[in-house]
C-alpha cells in the first residue's frame, strides 16, 4: 500500500452470501487495476477461512486490526447468519470505528441490517432485500424501494445482484463515467434474464412470508430484544 492509496474494505463474516461480496469486489477491483490510487481488501476478525451460504468458502486478506481506517466500507448480506452478525460485538465495534473516518459506508442486501445494528443508518434513507426492507424502520432508517439508495456517504443496495449496480455507481462517483463504463464492459454486465424483468406488482411475498419469519426468529433467537424491536415496526 502506498501513502496515496485509498482502501476499499469488504467485510466478511461466517455465512454471508457470496455474490453480495464478490460482485462488488470484482467491480471495484477493476477500478483498482485501472486507477492505482485505490486498493481493495477483504477484512475479517481473523484471516481464517469462513463459510458462506453456498459450498464456497472465503478467506480475508486482512484482519480488522490491520485496516482500522479504510476510505470505504462494504458489508454484504445473507440470511440467518447475517441476522446473527447483528450481535457480533467485534464486527460492530470495527464498523463503528472504521465508519467514523470513512468517506463511504455501503452495504449490499441485508448487510444494511448490520449497518443499522452498528447505529450507522439512524436518520438515513436506505434499502435492502425487498423481503426485509420494512425492518429498516426499526433501525432508525427510512426504507426506500430502489435498486440502490444514496444518502450522503451512506449508500445501500437492494438484494444480492443489486450490489453490482451499487459498485458501478461507486466507480462513477470515484473515477468518472468513462471508467465506470469501461469496467461495465470489462465484466460484460448487460443483464437480460431469461424470465425478463421482475414484476414488482406481483412479488411473491405472501408465499415467502413464512420463510421470512423463520429466518428472523432463527437468526435472532439469542437476541429477543432486537427481534422485538424489528417486528414492532412491521
Amino acid at each position: 500500500m502506498t501513502a496515496e492509496q485509498k482502501t476499499l474494505a469488504f467485510v466478511v463474516y461466517p455465512g454471508l452470501t457470496p455474490l453480495d461480496l464478490v460482485g462488488p469486489l470484482q467491480v471495484l477491483s477493476a477500478l483498482a487495476q485501472l486507477d492505482p490510487g485505490y486498493r481493495t481488501v477483504v477484512v475479517g476478525a481473523t484471516k481464517d477461512t469462513v463459510g458462506t451460504d453456498t459450498p464456497l468458502s472465503v478467506a480475508p486478506s486482512h484482519t480488522f486490526d490491520e485496516v482500522p481506517s479504510p476510505y470505504a466500507v462494504l458489508v454484504p448480506g445473507g440470511t440467518v447468519p447475517t441476522l446473527r452478525a447483528m450481535a457480533d460485538e467485534r464486527l460492530l465495534a470495527w464498523l463503528g470505528t472504521a465508519a467514523a473516518g470513512a468517506e463511504l459506508v455501503t452495504s449490499v442486501c441485508t448487510g444494511a441490517l448490520i449497518l443499522g445494528a452498528a447505529g450507522l443508518l439512524e436518520g438515513k434513507r436506505a434499502t435492502t432485500h425487498w423481503m426485509f426492507r420494512d425492518l429498516l424502520t426499526g433501525l432508525g432508517a427510512t426504507p426506500v424501494a430502489d435498486r440502490w439508495v444514496e444518502d450522503g456517504r451512506v449508500i445501500t443496495a437492494a438484494g444480492v445482484s443489486a450490489g453490482i449496480d451499487l459498485a458501478l455507481h461507486l466507480v462513477e462517483r470515484l473515477a468518472g463515467r468513462q471508467i465506470a463504463t469501461n469496467v461495465q464492459f470489462a465484466i460484460e454486465y448487460d443483464p437480460e434474464p431469461p424470465q425478463g424483468g421482475l414484476d414488482w406488482a406481483n412479488q411473491p411475498y405472501g408465499d415467502l412470508k413464512p420463510l421470512r419469519e423463520h429466518t428472523l426468529r432463527a437468526g435472532l433467537a439469542d437476541n429477543p430484544e432486537l427481534l422485538g424491536k424489528l417486528l414492532a415496526h412491521t
